[in-house]
């Protein structure tokens, strides 16, 4: 019989009991979903032995914590023996259930009390892991608290089409185990098994009302955390195949004008066609064999040269290259394939147009927080001011800032400034990322 303070009856008393211990269950629940790697294991149906143990570890050592509290303070909410060991059976199989049963029913073993806690929490880990093989594994995500305001159509469906409804099963299942443990505290005392009792059959229907709902509730929150899992690995694909559009869209567009460039080589210049093509090829094989999203700048600048050997052979004395690198961006991540349509807008719109020698400079720095890269060219420029169409418009400069706007967001910024006459500048802002992070880029 549960007996409690002086100021409360003992229905009162039983009913703070069953909300506190609904609440452990929900906070414990929460709790380990909050870390990535039980997410994850959350995902997949079959799980390797590792993610078993480590799911029956997550849910058991807090559990266990709760039984140990409950024997050295004398306060039942935070028991979930039941529970806790046919949960675990019903996610993660019936030897994750019984381990989750050693764990929860092993310290009041311990200390000489509750001698059939033990055997019956093992068996529950092994009635939620039967149950979880025989059940479609979608029901058993499906099962939720509100499962009673639908518990009448649950029914009719089963009576209607002679079929096992699957809900009510995973309803009646901790149902049945709690009037078994009900049972044998009735038969061998609370002194073997832990129940908590009541002569009020009303109350008596909250506390089975409560076991079913400590399995339900942990199951509704993972199954929300599984979701939302699920549809940030969606959203992680999306934007790596978007990404990765973007970029095939820049490659053809460099290659097409290249060739175009090859070209008008063959008649007039065939020996500097023959070098632009060699150059061209050794430029493709690294392209093919980069398949990294994010690379350091020192990579993307060892690319750019290799394309820049073939602007300097179709522009001939005509083009100088300058850099102005900052040692300490070298190691800095940046999308790869950014500088190229920057490189090569400044070619065909500003020195290709200017009359003489001209000077193409790339300059990297950092600035609060932010690696800064600025391509810039001293060609014919434009007046934006004067309503002439920047370069900016076309697809290679376009590509450059959606790929931004999709890594980045409002993070990042693209900047065109010119004047007629004296070039233009393109400066690329990106937060700040080192080599070591790239990982999680």
């Amino acid at each position: 019989m549960l007996e409690g303070p002086r100021f409360l009856t003992a229905d009162q008393f039983l009913l703070t009991t069953l909300v506190v211990k609904l609440a452990v269950m929900a906070v414990v629940a929460t709790m380990v979903a909050r870390y990535r790697r039980f997410r994850h294991i959350l995902i997949f149906e079959r799980r390797a032995w590792p993610d078993r143990v480590v799911f029956a570890l997550a849910i058991g050592i807090p559990l266990t914590a709760g039984v140990v509290a409950r024997l050295l303070l004398g306060y039942q909410a935070a028991d979930l023996t039941l529970e806790g060991p046919f949960l675990a059976g019903l996610i993660a199989g019936p030897y994750a259930g019984a381990l989750v049963g050693v764990l929860v029913g092993s310290p009041a073993l311990a200390i000489g009390r509750e001698v059939a806690v033990l055997p019956f929490a093992i068996g529950c880990g092994f009635a939620g892991g039967g149950l979880r093989e025989v059940c479609p594994k979608e029901s058993i995500w499906q099962f939720t608290p509100f499962v009673f305001v639908d518990l009448g159509r649950h029914v009719w469906n089963m009576v209607r089409r002679l079929a096992t409804n699957w809900q009510i099963v995973l309803l009646l299942a901790p149902v049945a185990l709690e009037l078994l443990r009900q049972v044998l505290a009735a038969r061998f005392g609370t002194g073997a098994i832990f129940a908590l009792q009541t002569p009020n059959p009303w109350m008596m229907a909250l506390v089975v009302l409560s076991t079913v709902l400590a399995v339900a509730t942990p199951i509704r929150i993972w199954n929300s955390a599984r979701i939302e899992h699920r549809l940030q690995e969606q959203e992680k694909l999306i934007l790596a195949a978007k990404v990765e559009a973007l970029k095939s869209q820049i490659n053809p567009h460099f290659l097409f004008n290249t060739l175009t460039s090859i070209s008008s080589l063959i008649r007039s210049q065939p020996e500097t066609a023959r070098t632009v093509i060699t150059k061209l090829s050794a430029l493709l094989r690294r392209l093919l064999r980069q398949h990294e999203h994010f690379v350091t700048l020192r990579e993307e600048l060892e690319a750019i040269d290799e394309y820049l050997d073939i602007e300097v052979v179709r522009f001939g004395p005509r083009l100088s290259v300058r850099k102005a690198i900052e040692p300490d961006t070298l190691d800095l991540i940046v999308p790869s394939m950014i500088l190229q349509p920057l490189v090569e807008n400044a070619l065909r719109h500003g020195l290709a147009q200017k009359v003489g020698p001209g000077t193409l400079t790339i300059a990297s720095r950092r600035s609060r927080g932010r690696a800064v890269i600025e391509v810039t060219d001293d060609g014919a420029g434009f007046d934006a001011d004067a309503g002439s169409p920047p370069p900016a418009s076309g697809i290679g400069l376009a590509n450059v800032r959606e790929r931004l706007r999709v890594i980045y967001g409002a993070a990042s910024r693209l900047q065109l400034t010119s004047e007629p006459g004296r070039g233009t500048c393109a400066r690329v802002e990106v937060p700040e990322l080192t080599d070591g992070e790239r990982a999680s880029a």
